[in-house]
């Protein structure tokens, strides 16, 4: 089975949209596309073919895109667009609704479907096990969590426990640029994780020079992300609120 081919698309002020490619069945999907024509331009420029679209959740930013691919995809045979089944009142577009311990296939490579509400309550994540890569929306971004929209600070560490589980070598795709402002907030809480202090200087020179910070992975954020290295719910929330007010 050949590797996936993962391409980060920035849109808007601090979006990333995935297009993530099967090289042997030429299946394309797109994670989250709040817009359509960056990502129809990225994958025209390598010869690809959006067959599918996956949405985490149901905000704009992740969901904006879908009509527009969706319509450009009637050229080359149509796409079909999955998401969280428990949101799909709130994203008209899909065709296919998923719940939690649920199989999504890109030609021969399989995702399962984790459900990881907090940010909203029918979140998703996909995690391709044998991949290594998990796509997580807004609910994990390096060293940082999702804002606690639709949930609460107990489905949240929920799924930061479920995150622990992962090796530490998992790819972590997130939605949005947040990096350097979660990296200067982290060591407020953190102050003596030596770990966390060389991560911010990384983080500051990358984004002087205009470079992205993620994917992230399982083992870089269990050393320094203070959501998933919260010992509790509670702590979690507090950090959260902490970080609202920041």
């Amino acid at each position: 089975m050949s590797a996936l081919d993962i391409v980060r698309i920035p849109v808007l002020s601090d979006n990333y949209v995935w297009l993530v490619h099967d090289p042997e069945s030429n299946a394309t999907m797109v994670v989250d596309p709040a817009v359509a024509e960056p990502v129809l331009e990225a994958a025209s420029a390598r010869g690809w073919t959006i067959t599918d679209i996956w949405n985490t959740h149901w905000h704009p930013d992740h969901t904006g895109g879908n009509a527009a691919i969706k319509e450009a995809a009637k050229a080359w045979g149509g796409c079909t667009i999955t998401g969280p089944a428990a949101e799909f009142e709130r994203i008209p577009t899909l065709d296919i609704q998923v719940r939690g311990d649920d199989t999504v296939k890109l030609g021969s490579h399989l995702a399962s479907v984790w459900n990881v509400p907090a940010h909203t309550a029918g979140h998703i994540a996909y995690h391709f096990a044998d991949d290594g890569a998990i796509f997580v929306g807004d609910t994990m971004f390096a060293m940082g969590c999702g804002r606690l929209f639709e949930g609460t600070a107990e489905q949240m560490f929920a799924n930061m426990q479920r995150f622990q589980t992962l090796d530490d070598a998992t790819r972590v795709y997130c939605a949005h640029e947040y990096t350097l402002s979660n990296a200067r907030f982290a060591v407020t809480v953190d102050p003596g994780n030596a770990a966390l202090a060389e991560r911010l200087a990384a983080v500051e020179s990358a984004r002087a020079a205009g470079e992205p910070t993620v994917p992230t992975s399982i083992g870089a954020e269990r050393a320094t992300n203070p959501f998933l290295r919260a010992p509790s719910a509670a702590e979690l929330g507090r950090i959260r609120a902490l970080k609202d007010a920041a």
